[in-house]
């Protein structure tokens, strides 16, 4: 009897032995396969978008390489197959940036109110890119254009690539859908006109952490299992200040825009955690704002696989960070 514990003893021990051997290796693998800053990649049809008016193609300006805004506000639309749920979602936009155009001002006093709709189309195979063209010749390309993908990237590089396209002082990434609704924006932009400061970037993002409970409700339990699980992994390895990183509704001052777009490496689902994580790590200043919020039917989310595949992701995300296969930026990147 003593002999047989012994053994399991012995066997547990070399299995433990194992396991943390092919960790490590497999870290030590990870770190010298991954790139530590993230080199993005464009296609050379990438860095265009087409006046439907005129049929001529147009170099975007790159928010890596200019520091002067030319309008107040760009809003970022990652659309992948949306050809039937953008236009709903355009006509509420449009009609709330029209209303503040007319109005001019804005809480920060130096600057009048323009804004510029661009439409990320992720390697779409539906009539998405033709549906940005209308409305951009319907309000002109100093309003509305679309940047085209040569291939599906995911939400994370659709939204970044299109960020790195934007002329605004602020910078907004809203869902196709228009679950959220649009006039919230205001919310998000008074948070960071108060609690920005020469030493402070501030990052406004839209939440649902106060409809959990009326989603729980609805949702199946194995659902919600899912969900907590999500978002305590979520906590534990990453985000800790906020409760809900994946509102598709945030808003960034445009020198925080260009540190955290050009340092993300996550390109699927799983980037808004990315994003909150390097903020947090810069110390900026992330305002969680309750918005009104609405499911959508079309959803791309696959209810159990997605949340798989972001668990993954946000796992992967802490461990690279933790053993320097990724860095943080600095805060002189921010400048």
């Amino acid at each position: 009897m003593h002999l047989h514990c012994e053994c399991w003893t012995q066997l547990l021990s070399l299995l433990l032995l194992t396991i943390v051997t092919v960790f490590v290796i497999s870290c030590l693998v990870l770190r010298l396969l991954s790139t530590r800053i993230p080199v993005i990649r464009r296609e050379e049809s990438e860095h265009y978008f087409t006046d439907p008016k005129t049929k001529q193609r147009h170099r975007f300006p790159s928010l890596l390489s200019s520091d002067e805004p030319s309008v107040y506000l760009s809003v970022i639309v990652p659309a992948f197959n949306e050809s039937q749920r953008l236009p709903k979602m355009l006509d509420e936009t449009i009609d709330y940036l029209e209303t503040r155009c007319r109005a001019k001002t804005t809480p920060f006093g130096d600057q009048l109110f323009a804004y510029e709709i661009i439409v990320v189309d992720d390697g779409s195979d539906d009539r998405t890119t033709h549906v940005a063209h209308d409305y951009s010749l319907k309000y002109g390309c100093e309003r509305i254009r679309c940047l085209t993908l040569a291939y599906n990237r995911g939400k994370g590089g659709a939204v970044q690539l299109g960020v790195l396209c934007a002329r605004g002082r602020l910078v907004l990434f809203a869902d196709a859908d228009g679950a959220t609704r649009f006039a919230d924006f205001q919310k998000l932009e008074d948070f960071v006109a108060k609690h920005r400061d020469s030493t402070r970037s501030a990052l406004a993002i839209g939440s649902r952490a106060h409809l959990q409970s009326e989603a729980i409700a609805t949702r199946s339990l194995f659902r919600t299992v899912l969900m907590h699980g999500f978002h305590f992994g979520v906590w534990l390895l990453t985000v800790r200040t906020v409760r809900d990183t994946q509102c598709g509704f945030k808003l960034f001052e445009r020198s925080m825009a260009r540190t955290l777009f050009q340092h993300i490496h996550c390109q699927k689902w799983a980037f808004d955690v990315e994003l909150l994580l390097i903020a947090e790590k810069l110390g900026v200043n992330i305002g969680e704002i309750a918005v009104r919020w609405t499911e959508i039917e079309g959803s791309k989310v696959v209810p159990v696989w997605s949340w798989l595949q972001m668990g993954k992701d946000v796992a992967l995300i802490s461990l690279k960070y933790a053993i320097g296969a990724h860095i943080y930026p600095k805060h002189s990147d921010n400048n």
